[in-house]
């Protein structure tokens, strides 16, 4: 299965790209991409990716082919094959 990973802002300039493409083995969950994620790119752990390498901190997520009404918030679902994936970070405070 191959799946796409958009990045933008914070993500954008640790990476030092617009996105990313990866073939993952069939039942791979979005977990396995933050893993994939953390091991690619180590400077994202501790700013967007928890230190355990396999979750999300908070305000950090997937959006799913651009539909922010379902963001993937469980990761140990399984993307489909050829999914636009966005890694959206929330930046709140007052």
């Amino acid at each position: 299965m191959r799946i796409s990973i958009e990045f933008t802002g914070i993500t954008r300039s640790i990476t030092e790209s617009s996105r990313v493409d990866f073939d993952l083995p069939v039942n791979s969950t979005y977990r396995d991409v933050v893993k994939l994620l953390a091991a690619k790119y180590p400077a994202m752990v501790g700013l967007i990716i928890d230190p355990d390498g396999v979750t999300f901190l908070s305000s950090n997520m997937f959006v799913i082919n651009g539909n922010l009404e379902f963001p993937a918030m469980l990761l140990d679902k399984t993307p489909a094959d050829g999914e636009q994936i966005s890694l959206m970070s929330v930046i709140t405070g007052g």
